[in-house]
């Protein structure tokens, strides 16, 4: 629909002869036609005023808005009676007018009327035009509503505060996967000392493990669409860089690099970003919106954990109970206890734990572990090595100690009556390293860790129970120490009964 400018607008000023030969020039029909495109593919609605008032211009979307056509709105003088209520008219009108003497844009919120006679609150923002001369030649203003506009601003103000001070992480990462835009708190989140550090990126610069699964899921995302629910993805940060220091790393670069090997639990939440302005849905990118849940899953896991431990020595409690011989209720405690806990568990019994205590008398000091001890193994599970049968069959009658050589983690936790944990270095280990450790201290192979708990029962050291863990496993802490410590309670009570009986037999 063409703007009807020909008699009201600024280009029919006296003395425009309007010949053929001006078709082209500035002012001509063509310029006209192209102002006229201009205007009627605008999203906002627009209108304009010539200097005394007369409306000029009256594009698509103004009439849309209001229902005044085109024809029914250019020529006439101001918005009185039609466009505004005549009460408001002289108000509203000299504050748009006033734009044409004071310089810049000015913001207003009116009224108008629609042309079924309905009331719209539209924002309008005017400005005056200007000739060659610098005179006012009119001014144009151009309106939405208001409650479109406060969408705007809202939509403005909530990606404003998610960039900058949202509890979130947010990235927002193009097609080729690689971040464009960071807030503060995913800077932080990825240890990186400014959010420009993260920008155009590869994601396999920043991250180390988890990396292909996240970037599985932006691509996911990038074809499908955003998941219904969130997901939540273990992750650890690449560290600096091997050999950057150049010689040998202090404490803070330790430091670092432990806590970017760290592993951490991200709850992620995807949405897909698409163009508004393509009239087929165009893939911008991916938003990216996480959260570290790391403690919350560890407490999760930690809960679950403890949940299950119970319940298995509260099964092997009510085994045990049934068992007629009491060395073999001490194996089924160590049976029971290897589920989801360690590979192997040993059992050495010391070839003389000492006397029993005294009745009558304080017995804490009774039965101290001497500094010589030697350890019998008395019972294993699994009975077999990797399928191999042990070189020597478990079983105290013989009497011949197993050869730990000086220093050994059994022997230290018999002589200090406490726990002991030793671990022959991570999952990078060299495998020949890791079975040369364990052959050492006469362990399976495959062990790469270990932890060895004194069987300790009235006022006795009986012996010591080891549970070891292959190098698939991570290594022993404090919380496995304070379990394993549970079950060696109840086999050191198993222990002491065998013995107490096999004593009693043998005075009989």
């Amino acid at each position: 629909m063409a703007a009807r400018s020909e008699t009201h607008s600024a280009s029919s000023s006296d003395g425009d002869d309007g010949g053929p030969g001006q078709s082209a020039g500035p002012g001509g029909p063509v310029d006209e036609l192209l102002l006229a495109a201009l205007l009627d593919g605008m999203d906002a609605a627009l209108c304009a005023f010539d200097a005394e008032g007369v409306v000029t211009h009256w594009n698509r979307e103004a009439e849309r808005m209001l229902g005044w056509t085109q024809e029914e709105a250019v020529g006439r003088q101001g918005l009185a009676g039609w466009a505004v209520r005549a009460a408001d008219a002289e108000e509203i009108e000299g504050q748009l007018l006033g734009a044409m003497r004071a310089p810049g844009r000015h913001v207003h919120e009116v009224a108008l009327l629609t042309k079924d006679g309905g009331r719209v609150l539209v924002r309008i923002q005017s400005c005056g035009v200007t000739g060659a001369d610098g005179r006012a030649k009119g001014v144009y203003c151009a309106f939405s509503e208001v409650h479109a506009q406060i969408d705007l601003e809202r939509s403005i103000a909530l990606s404003e505060a998610l960039l900058e001070d949202a509890a979130w992480g947010v990235v927002l990462v193009d097609a080729d996967l690689r971040p464009t835009v960071v807030n503060a708190h995913a800077a932080r989140a990825f240890r990186v000392p400014a959010r420009a550090a993260m920008l155009g990126r590869p994601l396999g610069e920043l991250l180390d493990q988890g990396m292909e699964e996240l970037e599985g899921a932006l691509q996911h995302v990038l074809g499908e669409g955003a998941p219904p629910a969130p997901a939540e993805f273990w992750v650890t940060l690449r560290g600096p860089g091997k050999g950057e220091s150049g010689g040998r790393r202090d404490g803070a670069e330790r430091t670092e690099e432990a806590e970017s090997a760290r592993r951490r639990c991200w709850r992620s939440g995807f949405l897909r970003l698409s163009s508004p302005l393509a009239e087929e849905p165009v893939p911008l990118g991916v938003a990216w919106l996480f959260q570290d849940v790391t403690a919350h899953k560890e407490e999760e896991r930690a809960a679950a954990r403890l949940r299950f431990r119970d319940s298995r020595l509260h099964r092997a409690a009510r085994a045990a109970a049934e068992c007629a011989d009491a060395m073999e209720a001490a194996r089924l405690h160590l049976e029971f206890a290897l589920a989801g806990f360690a590979d192997h568990a040993l059992l050495d019994l010391a070839a003389d734990p000492g006397p029993e205590p005294a009745p009558t008398r304080d017995t804490s000091l009774d039965a101290l572990p001497s500094r010589a001890v030697r350890l019998v193994r008395a019972a294993q599970t699994p009975a077999a090595e990797r399928g191999r049968m042990p070189f020597i069959e478990p079983g105290t009658a013989s009497g011949i100690p197993v050869a730990y050589p000086d220093g050994h983690p059994a022997l230290q936790a018999y002589q200090r009556c406490t726990s002991v944990r030793a671990s022959g270095g991570g999952t990078g280990t060299d495998a020949q390293d890791a079975q040369e450790w364990a052959r050492a201290r006469k362990w399976p192979q495959g062990t790469l860790h270990g932890l060895c708990t004194v069987l300790r029962c009235r006022g006795r050291s009986l012996g010591i129970v080891t549970f070891l863990r292959d190098a698939g496993r991570r290594p022993f802490d404090r919380a496995d120490a304070d379990h394993a410590e549970q079950v060696t309670a109840h086999v050191a009570a198993a222990v002491d009964l065998a013995l107490a009986l096999r004593g009693g037999a043998g005075q009989r």
